[in-house]
């Protein structure tokens, strides 16, 4: 599944080519692509057509655009599920459909955006739009109103770290399952949680209540800044379906410390990288800088 970089690049790809746009039409293509939207494909296409979009915004790893319909009603998100293959293409009228094309939005400038999806995970749906919770107040802006769970990320200007890690010493977890739980801070998935860790010689299984602040506060210090050295190479694309709004693929995985390296040696120490299962994902490691814990 795509992690912040990989959405914030196809958000600003949308933000270029779709924002101020009128859509046309909307024909779905295959129902799967539409099953979060519990009012099916025709309220789907309806609630959508005439409708102009005015903004593209992203909360950690979920994605919606945001559009005033046609007639006046009240504005709406259309939240876009990416999944673990879903590809948003805009391409010119007439240009050949994808062999995996779900969804097609036909623009009021002659172009089409595309929902690309070989493996069906991904999807659309349209949903109301409400305040969103922050770390800093109650309210930390308009989005959907199934995301208002979800933490704000370290590239929101409602993201007050402290209060991240006042709400980590408060828990007795593993850290890296902490950094992957959505409700404490957004956009960290296991990618990036591996490189934070590293980063910070942390080993993911140490738990946050044993843990400093300052230890705690530089796991999330170090997910910032590795998240923000992969949107300026592009995201990371282990997955070649992986690819942002005009089709081309990130190459951030070439600068990785951690995830995916094992068998190779500790870019600061030499030791030998290593992967453990976690949460039917893997992690990676240096068995000498990040000393495991004793269970």
């Amino acid at each position: 599944m795509p992690e912040l970089p990989e959405v914030e690049v196809v958000r600003r790809g949308l933000l270029a080519h779709v924002v101020g746009r009128r859509i046309v039409s909307v024909d779905v293509l295959h129902p799967r692509a539409v099953r979060r939207h519990l009012g099916g494909p025709l309220d789907l296409t309806g609630l959508l057509s005439g409708a102009t979009v005015t903004a593209a915004r992203r909360r950690g790893k979920y994605l919606w655009l945001q559009a005033n319909p046609a007639g006046g009603a009240d504005a709406l998100a259309l939240v876009v599920h990416l999944g673990m293959s879903g590809q948003m293409l805009v391409q010119t009228a007439g240009a050949e459909d994808e062999k995996h094309l779900r969804i097609r939005a036909t623009l009021d400038d002659g172009k089409e955006l595309r929902f690309v999806d070989q493996r069906t995970f991904g999807g659309w749906m349209v949903d109301d739009l409400v305040e969103l919770p922050s770390h800093r107040s109650t309210t930390g802006g308009p989005g959907p109103a199934s995301i208002t769970h979800i933490a704000p990320d370290p590239f929101d200007p409602d993201y007050d770290p402290d209060a991240v890690v006042r709400l980590l010493k408060a828990k007795h977890t593993e850290v890296k399952r902490a950094l992957l739980d959505q409700a404490v801070v957004s956009g960290v998935g296991n990618i990036y949680a591996d490189e934070a860790l590293w980063l910070s010689k942390i080993h993911g299984r140490r738990l946050t209540d044993k843990l400093s602040a300052k230890a705690l506060r530089s796991v999330l210090d170090n997910a910032k800044d590795v998240m923000e050295r992969a949107l300026d190479q592009g995201g990371t694309s282990f997955d070649a379906l992986y690819v942002n709004v005009n089709g081309q693929s990130g190459y951030f995985e070439r600068s990785l410390n951690a995830y995916g390296r094992e068998g190779e040696p500790c870019r600061r120490c030499g030791a030998t990288m290593r992967r453990e299962a976690f949460m039917n994902r893997s992690s990676f490691s240096c068995p000498r800088c990040q000393v495991r814990p004793r269970i």
